[in-house]
């Protein structure tokens, strides 16, 4: 099984930028679809990017453009850019890991970790 590890999160003005990374343990992290999902206060949990194994990227709505998924698989590595921060970003990102980007949801989950975006 893969065993998920997120970080990289902070405390960020508007307009700034982080870099989340997730680091995974287990042999299989190459063969499985990649995704952060987050969860603001009071909000459920949605998603927001996902990278398959082969390189494919999706992307929620509210995100592209200013977001940016990728992986480099000899780290067992997964990453999520995000750029032009605006204060509705604030939330806890958790990191989940599929066989595919469709399951991912059904998958491997990390431990989250805070990002808040002041204005």
């Amino acid at each position: 099984q893969v065993q998920l590890v997120e970080a990289g999160g902070g405390l960020v003005q508007a307009g700034g930028s982080l870099r989340l990374s997730c680091a995974a343990s287990g042999r299989t992290f190459s063969s499985n679809a990649m995704g952060w999902f987050r969860q603001a206060p009071g909000k459920e949990r949605e998603f927001v990017a996902a990278i398959s194994w082969g390189g494919t990227t999706s992307y929620a709505d509210s995100v592209k453009g200013r977001f940016t998924i990728s992986r480099d698989n000899a780290k067992n590595t997964a990453y999520l850019q995000m750029n032009s921060l605006k204060p509705e970003d604030t939330a806890v990102y958790y990191c989940a890991a599929g066989t595919t980007i469709a399951t991912i949801a059904q998958g491997r989950w990390g431990q989250g970790t805070q990002v808040t975006v002041s204005s």
